[in-house]
């Protein structure tokens, strides 16, 4: 509708009449402002719909790939800090799973200092998700080891058992339902190099020993990590992951994404078997300063998940 539609309401609006020519320029003037700024109303009420859309979508969206995995730290990364300090670390890097090694808490710790020391690491936002790894070389080892894992109240803990402990390990399992997820450690002559070998020493997979599969480890065996993740997907308990500089028993750890592992197809592998347990980084370069490396490798990895979602 015009904003001046009649001569009274000109005359009041400017206290004279204009002359035509006059009248016709303003007329003519106004009525395009009041165009104009229907215009710029229609344009901001646009944006304050599509603006309000936005905010919709995004908090429909702020799910992150990264939040589907559990991402933990494996305590031998931090071997030469303390407990604090790697607390300190992991809440830097809003790592919320640690694997607890015995320096931190021995295998002598008493109930209340395992409560103690779990009530640390919550002070932190942390959980000592599970204990180990804990080499057991003779029966003695075994019994005080299970004895450990009842006292923290724990349903699974990393072990590395020599072979002839085996079935020992079996029949404590069967006894306390405790479960044991034995550590590979790859070409350089320790008991159990990869998956495969604790597949065939166990041979049954619902005995309750299984494995902490070392993806650096598998690798350096020459193995393709990430078809070995489908194939023994029952037999995986827990995950260290890194990256290694070379297939071989030369290869070393690196940060993640510098080296040669293809850890997008690990990752896709972990999403095709819908692993649920945790992916713990182990960094075993840089022992004395290892931080920025962990932290590297951390978001390295929360990329590919999210990028892979």
């Amino acid at each position: 509708m015009p904003l001046f539609n009649n001569r009274k309401t000109i005359i009041h609006r400017f206290g004279f009449v204009p002359n035509l020519a006059n009248f016709v320029i303003l007329y003519d003037h106004m009525n395009k402002s009041v165009d104009k700024m229907k215009k710029i109303l229609a344009i901001l009420a646009a944006v304050m719909v599509l603006s309000a859309a936005g905010r919709t979508v995004a908090a429909q969206t702020t799910h992150r790939g990264s939040d589907d995995m559990k991402i933990g730290v494996a305590g031998y990364t931090y071997r030469s800090f303390d407990l604090d300090q790697t607390l300190r670390y992991l809440k830097s890097m809003d790592v919320k799973y640690l694997s607890v090694k015995d320096w931190w808490l021995p295998l002598n710790s008493t109930k209340e200092q395992m409560d103690a020391f779990k009530a640390k690491c919550a002070e932190y936002g942390v959980e000592g998700y599970i204990l180990g790894p804990i080499y057991m070389r003779t029966k003695e080892q075994v019994d005080n080891t299970f004895d450990y894992a009842a006292r923290y109240g724990a349903k699974m803990f990393i072990g590395v058992p020599n072979y002839e402990l085996l079935d020992y390990v079996i029949e404590k399992v069967a006894k306390t339902g405790i479960k044991v997820a034995i550590h590979t450690h790859g070409p350089d002559g320790a008991a159990f190099p990869d998956i495969r070998t604790v597949v065939e020493k166990v041979k049954d997979p619902s005995l309750g020993v299984g494995c902490c599969m070392d993806l650096g480890h598998s690798f350096r065996m020459g193995w393709d990590v990430a078809k070995d993740i489908k194939k023994y997907k029952q037999w995986i308990y827990d995950v260290h992951i890194k990256d290694e500089t070379d297939a071989s028993k030369a290869g070393q750890t690196w940060e993640m994404g510098r080296g040669k592992m293809d850890l997008i197809s690990i990752v896709k592998a972990f999403r095709k078997i819908k692993y649920k347990g945790v992916i713990s980084v182990e960094f075993e370069k840089n022992g004395k300063d290892p931080h920025g490396g962990v932290a590297e490798s951390i978001g390295y990895l929360r990329g590919i998940l999210d990028a892979t979602k």
